[in-house]
């Protein structure tokens, strides 16, 4: 599944959202992300795919995520991104505003 992440069709960079329900962070980050993407109406800018720790905690291993929530951006294949514990909405638009409209 990992290659499937990086590369496919759609040619949108994805997003990956490294969550678990179990944490406030993370729900926290969820609405923040939500706000910056509403913002111009940019939903459709990224392929935004979740990865739940809980339920894929090899992806986390293999990304070397050490914190959640932990979000990458990923263009062609590479990681170009990397936003650990984001504190707001006005942060998330300040890293992801070289794809944001």
């Amino acid at each position: 599944m990992p290659a499937q992440l990086l590369a496919e069709a759609d040619e949108r960079p994805r997003l990956l959202f490294f969550h678990s329900v179990r944490c406030g962070r993370c729900r926290r980050a969820e609405s923040f992300l939500a706000e910056a993407l509403q913002y111009r109406h940019n939903h459709d800018t990224f392929r935004l795919l979740r990865v739940s720790v809980d339920d894929r905690p090899e992806l986390m291993e293999r990304f070397g995520v050490e914190q959640l929530p932990t979000l990458f951006v990923i263009e062609g294949g590479k990681t170009v991104r990397t936003i650990v514990a984001p504190r707001g909405s006005f942060e998330l638009k300040r890293e992801l505003a070289p794809w944001l409209h």
